[in-house]
């Protein structure tokens, strides 16, 4: 972990970056901090020091050891999630990324009805048709979407995808294709579909994210923290 003195002088930093390129793109920009293997005590630090609000976990069992309902911090969980660990999450947790499957639609289900609440959800998008990656295939998106309308729990908030390590040209492209599946979601807006979240954009990529892939929602985690204690 970096000094704390670091941190705090890489968060405000970026945050200044990010504020510059969501002014120049006319839309508000949320900062989900990626705490993936960072200590608990840095996520204490960020809340007293009120330098960030959202934190995201790839990992639940990393989550479940972090979370502090009296944290004041939001929660979200970035990563791939297994059905068996929803339990873990419901209810704590503001946002789920990475619904891709309805086997995961039925847990999420399950384990939110139990609790009386909805989980607000994005769909994962695999851009890149990476077999490493889950997320739903572009192709499928819009079917995927409009047969979770049955889900009474579950609110689909938006799309989020993890874009392929490729030369800038290439991402561009990418995230302009992911800009115009966000758009025409509106197509499918009603009900539980109300998808005002797109969530792309990482340390090494959430300029052209920004710029080009319409993301309102960047994931940084190296950029604020160094690198990952693996």
């Amino acid at each position: 972990m970096l000094d704390e003195t670091v941190v705090e002088s890489n968060i405000r930093e970026f945050k200044e970056k990010v504020q510059r390129l969501a002014a120049g793109a006319g839309r508000d920009v949320k900062i989900v901090a990626a705490t993936k293997t960072q200590p608990k005590a840095l996520l204490d630090f960020i809340a007293g020091k009120s330098l960030l609000t959202d934190v995201g976990e790839n990992r639940v069992q990393e989550f479940v050891e972090k979370y502090d309902e009296n944290s004041g911090l939001n929660y979200h969980i970035i990563g791939q999630l297994q059905s068996n660990k929803v339990k873990y999450v419901a209810g704590k947790v503001v946002l789920i990324h990475s619904l891709d499957r309805y086997a995961l639609a039925d847990e999420i289900e399950k384990q939110y009805s139990k609790r009386g609440i909805v989980a607000d959800c994005l769909v994962e998008v695999n851009m890149g048709s990476e077999i490493s990656k889950g997320g739903v295939d572009p192709d499928g998106l819009y079917a995927f979407v409009d047969g979770l309308r049955g889900y009474d729990h579950i609110r689909v908030k938006g799309l989020m995808s993890v874009m392929p390590n490729v030369e800038i040209a290439s991402l561009i492209n990418y995230y302009k294709k992911f800009a115009t599946l966000f758009a025409g979601l509106e197509g499918i807006r009603g009900g539980n579909v109300s998808p005002d979240i797109c969530s792309c954009g990482m340390s090494n990529d959430y300029a052209p994210a920004i710029e080009y892939g319409g993301s309102n929602m960047v994931r940084p985690g190296r950029v604020l923290f160094g690198e990952r204690n693996l």
